[in-house]
């Protein structure tokens, strides 16, 4: 069970590594004035350090070393 664990972590934490956020956008409305309306589209960044993907690889790498030295003894 830590071993799949420990894979998705690391494959997640490579995934941050090589993305480093995402862009999303809203549509809002500015004005509404009974049959007439106007909407704005704003862009909102999502974005995260890449050493929050390297503690991903590294956990991910730790849970499946320990499974695999538990299965070994």
């Amino acid at each position: 069970m830590k071993k799949n664990l420990g894979i998705v972590l690391a494959v997640i934490g490579i995934i941050m590594m090589i993305y480093t956020g995402f862009n999303y956008v809203t549509t809002e409305k500015v004005i509404d004035l009974g049959p007439i309306e106007l909407n704005a589209e704003k862009t909102h960044n999502v974005q995260w350090p890449p050493i929050v993907g390297l503690v991903l690889i590294v956990g991910g790498t730790v849970l499946i070393f320990f499974d695999k030295k538990k299965i070994l003894s």
